[in-house]
């Protein structure tokens, strides 16, 4: 874990220099004086860290206010690095047949830095609106097993990576209660990640209080996602529960209609020595493998492992979907299937882009949603 923080630290360090040394040079170069510049700029490029380590340790709305700022200057970093590296490498290109002046490039770099800026201000204004706009994405899905209590579709709704804090707040929850009540669920599930990084800041205003859900036959159940091992588990999991969530670790539930629940605590646990989790085949063994089996797993790895399984759906979360263009590709290529639907044998999966985000309140390239699931049992 300490290596991990380290070389995000120095990659940070490093976008934030490569961005600092791009504005510096420009302004510097157009004969414009760059000391509040760097005072804006480290101002800036420290929000994040700074509210990041008050969340954990003093949480209060300055923490709160940090936090969103240095969201949105993780956003400014990634597609001001993308756009000035672009820019970099053309002028580089360009460099041998003296298609620009030399004379012409100070003023250039000034448009460049003018248009490199405002473009990517517009870019986060579009993703900001787009995170706020979840959308439901809804399957209708067949199962080649019986319910046990004379019904034949059972309504899911699943809601992934809420990430509940500083960011994540009250008026959230109130729009996926609303969300989540007009679909008429029979069972509620959420996929982990449904507190961010500390719980310090869900405690102090009790945000899950907002999040209204109506009767539901089923009842509602939780999984631990790698956010909830960040929140201090001894915390986080109480006072989800305190909520009426019941959160699964590596256990099994029956349902009244014979569909078996299963919460699998998430893959955070086996490191660092930790007490580690159950391995699927011990928690099928607890199963009724003649009755539909959903599984519940935070991070989609070992989906081809499914097939052949009594696995009927297996539900996740985690990948975000990238949540921002191009981090998209990166995700595609770390997981079997990083969002959507695919079928391995028998077992429907379906990962979540999730509801929340982590980092800048944006989307780029992709959607906040909740999932809504019809699920059939097998026709004579």
């Amino acid at each position: 874990m300490a290596i991990f923080f380290i070389i995000v630290f120095t990659v940070y360090s490093l976008t934030n220099f490569y961005l600092w040394m791009k504005g510096r040079r420009t302004l510097s170069g157009a004969g414009f004086s760059t000391t509040w510049y760097t005072v804006v700029f480290l101002v800036l490029a420290s929000t994040f860290i700074a509210g990041k380590f008050l969340e954990h340790s003093y949480t209060n709305l300055f923490s709160d206010i940090l936090n969103v700022i240095g969201g949105f200057w993780m956003a400014f970093m990634l597609y001001g690095f993308l756009i000035w590296l672009t820019a970099d490498i053309l002028l580089l290109l360009q460099k041998p047949f003296n298609l620009i002046p030399a004379t012409a490039i100070p003023k250039m770099r000034l448009w460049l830095f003018a248009g490199v800026t405002t473009a990517t201000v517009m870019l986060i204004m579009v993703g900001f609106f787009n995170a706020i706009s979840p959308v439901t994405k809804r399957y209708d899905l067949t199962v080649d097993k019986r319910f046990g209590d004379g019904s034949d579709t059972m309504s899911i709704v699943a809601v992934s990576d809420i990430h509940l804090g500083s960011i994540i707040r009250k008026r959230s929850m109130k729009h996926l209660s609303e969300m989540i009540s007009e679909e008429k669920p029979d069972i509620v599930l959420f996929l982990g990640d449904l507190i961010d990084g500390s719980i310090g800041p869900v405690l102090r205003d009790d945000l899950l209080s907002w999040l209204t859900l109506p009767e539901l036959p089923h009842g509602r159940y939780a999984i631990t996602g790698n956010h909830e091992f960040m929140s201090d588990l001894r915390k986080s999991i109480p006072y989800i529960e305190s909520k009426g969530i019941r959160v699964l670790s590596d256990e099994v539930v029956r349902l009244g209609n014979g569909v078996q629940i299963i919460g699998r605590t998430d893959r955070t646990a086996m490191q660092g020595g930790g007490p580690g989790r159950a391995s699927l085949d011990s928690l099928l063994s607890m199963t009724d493998t003649s009755a539909p089996v959903i599984l519940l797993d935070h991070q989609p790895y070992d989906l081809a492992a499914l097939a052949g399984t009594a696995v009927d759906m297996q539900l996740s979360g985690h990948t975000h979907n990238g949540q921002m263009w191009p981090l998209t590709a990166i995700t595609n290529r770390m997981f079997e299937l990083s969002h959507g639907y695919r079928k391995f044998g028998n077992t429907h999966v379906i990962v979540s882009s999730g509801f929340g985000i982590w980092g800048p309140r944006m989307r780029i390239g992709t959607r906040p949603e909740i999932l809504a699931i019809t699920l059939r049992e097998r026709s004579e």
